[in-house]
């Protein structure tokens, strides 16, 4: 059986009331829809629990509306947007972004991973100060690693709109990041 066939099959099961099936899509699915959460409230794990949780209350209860015009992650993407951009305006305040962009790689020495960590900071900071139309697509597409097409699915315009978004969102990181340009190496 392929991989779409088992999900419309459990997605059936779901909209028939089957409680196991509900619970083997949330355990297929819970880690993206924290991992956008968390991401988006910059590390802030209860906020990410906290709308995790509302979007998965929120999927039980319309997974009759899903109609599978697009793919079920397009549309968990969209609710999950959704529920983090419904919390900040409940919170009205932005939270600095956690893990967006770590560093990996070589065994560093303790200035280097005080220096990363600062550099860390300072672009997760840049980031969580970017409007959500501009924050949104950069977390889409660099820490979820979606495509341009199925950001625009999600986000509900063209990919002409992504791609401008990303391009004025890396242009407004630039600004603001560059005196780091001599810290990266």
């Amino acid at each position: 059986m392929t991989e779409k066939r088992f999900e419309e099959d459990l997605l059936a099961d779901c909209r028939n009331g089957d409680r196991e099936a509900f619970e083997s899509l949330y355990a297929d699915h819970q880690k993206r829809v924290f991992s956008v959460a968390l991401n988006f409230f910059g590390g802030h794990r209860e906020l990410a629990e906290d709308v995790t949780q509302q979007v998965f209350l929120k999927i039980l209860s319309k997974i009759g509306e899903f109609q599978g015009r697009s793919e079920f992650t397009t549309w968990l993407y969209r609710i999950t947007v959704n529920a983090c951009l419904d919390e900040q305006r409940k919170t009205r305040r932005f939270l600095s972004l956690e893990n967006v962009f770590g560093f990996f790689g070589t065994k560093k020495t303790q200035d280097e991973k005080v220096l990363r960590k600062e550099i860390g900071g300072e672009i997760r900071q840049a980031v969580a100060k970017l409007k959500p139309k501009f924050r949104l697509p950069i977390l889409l597409k660099y820490v979820e690693g979606l495509s341009y097409q199925e950001i625009a699915e999600i986000l509900d315009c063209s990919a002409g709109t992504v791609a401008s978004r990303l391009n004025r969102g890396h242009r407004m990181l630039a600004d603001r990041l560059g005196h780091l340009k001599s810290e990266i190496k």
